[in-house]
């Protein structure tokens, strides 16, 4: 049987930490984890690591900027498989970005479809009028 969105919010968050920790030795104080239908937002506090740390306070926030970036491209594809294995849909798009001053993190992830939930009206919706912006 499928899992509730907020079973599922938990877990997500859960393995976020657990991977942090192993993958990059920093493991975020907290992530709040929120599924809109195909969009998974999350918000890591405490996520960045130590060296990027030092080096923001030493007043080498740009060479922190770029070791953030190259830690981020490099746990990508492990963090859409992860995502993947727990959500059962495919990642389509991942976005994320780090502002090292407060050390939070967000991520969004772009979902193939809504996975699949046993309580799927708990599913918070977008607010707006439905209609895509065009550029011209």
């Amino acid at each position: 049987m499928s899992q509730t969105v907020g079973q599922l919010e938990r877990e997500i968050s859960q393995r976020l930490q657990a991977f942090y920790r192993e993958s990059l030795g920093q493991q975020p104080s907290r992530i709040t984890c929120q599924l809109f239908n195909s969009t998974l937002a999350v918000v890591l506090e405490g996520a960045v690591t130590s060296p990027e740390q030092l080096l923001e306070e030493n007043g080498q926030g740009e060479l922190a900027e770029t070791v953030n970036a190259a830690l981020s491209a490099a746990i990508q594809p492990q963090l859409i498989q992860l995502l993947e294995s727990i959500l059962g849909v495919e990642v389509v798009d991942l976005l994320s970005d780090t502002t090292l001053e407060t050390g939070r993190r967000g991520i969004l992830a772009i979902l193939s479809e809504t996975p699949t939930v046993r309580n799927p009206d708990a599913l918070p919706k977008f607010k707006g009028n439905g209609n895509k912006a065009e550029a011209s």
